[in-house]
């Protein structure tokens, strides 16, 4: 078995000797309410399947191929 890796995030701990922690969001936040809802149901997915859960999302993604493509609110 390999060594224990640990490391800290704020208030998350991720680490090869513990659960597995999901960091997931849509690319790109388009209202408050799309946010909270993609929040909720990934949070209930992860719990269900005993994973941690980080939001992590872009509010300004601006690397967009098109000229005329969305950047996010704002």
């Amino acid at each position: 078995m390999s060594e224990a890796r640990t490391v800290q995030a704020g208030d998350v701990i991720l680490s090869n000797a513990l659960p597995l922690v999901v960091i997931a969001g849509p690319c790109q936040l388009e209202t408050r309410d799309h946010a909270l809802m993609i929040a909720e149901r990934l949070a209930r997915a992860c719990a269900a399947s005993g994973a941690g859960f980080v939001f992590k999302a872009s509010y300004d993604k601006a690397n967009r191929t098109s000229l005329s493509g969305r950047r996010g609110p704002g």
